[in-house]
């Protein structure tokens, strides 16, 4: 019977296979030439962390992409996932160390670079800021198949040039970074979205290589602890699932409703005040679960708030709540 794990081999021909050995010594930065490992992990995550905030401040995409591709984190993070495949406890808490060293370095320069940040609210309109601060489930299912890409290619001699692409696919340090600069400027939930973010993308790395290497077989591979096995390694990469699943799938169930409720409001406003031709609904933002919609009429007056309020009534939850924001600072709660 041909089973998961003779699938997997068959697509690593034996002359291309790494052995667990082989992978334990470039993911594990406890082995081998530890000095030069470490320094090399600490230099070049203090650059991308660096590259990357700038990018971040600078609103430059490409910036950011050049600040994962030298990032070093994904190595510590599949450390994690070889080390419980493997039965090894003290790698997998020697590269969660590690990977808690790097969050908290690139966190700390984060802290320091807000301070040429101009006002809190010009991180509000940074796409490099709002791409990272309200991760969903899609998010998770890109790290998900980033992971499986970049265990597969750690399996095989003959895949390390997909490494970098693999690195550019999930972000670490760029969610950090912006960890970092939202939480020097007091924007506590943004910060917290992308510290989510970050470990949801290490958690599903995690998932993806412990599911690949266990495929692969490192677990019976020599040097392995006699106690690794498949169940303890699925049972730990479900936990880990279910956790990540979870909120990240609310995440995106709230979003697609405010996004509908949305467009329900900004028409229903609109066709309120339709007999004014010269009336302009700038559009609907969010405030937890009430929505603000700016509205400009030609005489700087609104028809009766009840009219809204009946077109409303079809169209979201009565736990939404709407503000008409007309001209002159007037607020004009409808529900």
């Amino acid at each position: 019977m041909t089973t998961p794990s003779n699938v997997l081999r068959n697509l690593i021909p034996p002359t291309q296979r790494q052995t667990a050995a082989e992978v334990t010594e470039a993911l594990d930065l406890g082995s081998g030439d530890r000095a030069g490992k470490r320094s090399g992990f600490l230099i070049m995550l203090v650059l991308s962390a660096i590259v990357a905030i700038a990018g971040v401040l600078t609103d430059s995409t490409a910036t950011v992409i050049g600040a994962m591709i030298i990032a070093p984190l994904g190595t510590p993070i599949l450390g994690i996932a070889l080390g419980i495949v493997r039965g090894h406890l003290s790698l997998v808490v020697r590269s969660i160390l590690w990977v808690l060293t790097g969050l908290g370095l690139v966190i700390l320069l984060g802290l320091a670079f807000s301070v040429f940040v101009a006002t809190p609210e010009s991180l509000e309109t940074n796409s490099q800021v709002l791409g990272r601060t309200s991760p969903s489930f899609m998010d998770l299912v890109a790290a998900l198949a980033t992971g499986f890409a970049g265990g597969f290619a750690m399996c095989r001699r003959d895949l390390s040039a997909v490494l970098p692409g693999v690195a550019i696919a999930i972000s670490l340090v760029p969610p950090l970074g912006v960890v970092g600069v939202c939480a020097g400027q007091g924007l506590w939930m943004d910060a917290l979205g992308a510290l989510w973010l970050f470990l949801s993308n290490v958690f599903a790395l995690v998932i993806a290589g412990s599911i690949v290497f266990t495929l692969a077989g490192y677990a019976r591979d020599p040097g392995s602890s006699k106690v690794a096995n498949r169940r303890r390694a699925y049972v730990i990469v479900a936990v880990l699932t279910v956790i990540v699943a979870i909120p990240l799938a609310f995440n995106s169930v709230v979003s697609v409703a405010l996004a509908r409720w949305g467009v329900g409001i900004q028409q229903a406003v609109t066709e309120w005040v339709s007999d004014d031709d010269r009336a302009i609904v700038s559009g609907v933002t969010w405030s937890g679960a009430t929505a603000t919609v700016a509205v400009s009429t030609s005489d700087g007056t609104t028809p009766p708030v009840d009219e809204l309020r009946e077109s409303l009534a079809s169209v979201i939850p009565s736990f939404v709540g709407v503000v008409v924001d007309a001209e002159q600072g007037v607020e004009i709660t409808v529900q």
